[in-house]
């Protein structure tokens, strides 16, 4: 299961949530309870073993 990030957006607390990708329901705010929450827009990590090359670089052969 993947962790999302979410924003509340009444005491505008950031949380993270084990959470299924079919999982649909609403989710509550841990400080306030509110239900005004928006999941945030966040990056993934992929295993690799490459550390010489920078954020924005794609090592594919045969390009550079």
């Amino acid at each position: 299961m993947p962790i999302y990030e979410y924003d509340c957006n009444d005491c505008n607390k950031t949380f993270s949530l084990l959470k299924g990708m079919s999982d649909v329901s609403a989710v509550s705010c841990p400080q306030c309870s509110s239900l005004n929450t928006k999941k945030k827009l966040s990056t993934f990590s992929c295993c690799g073993t490459d550390s010489g090359s920078s954020a924005g670089e794609h090592n594919m052969p045969g390009h550079g």
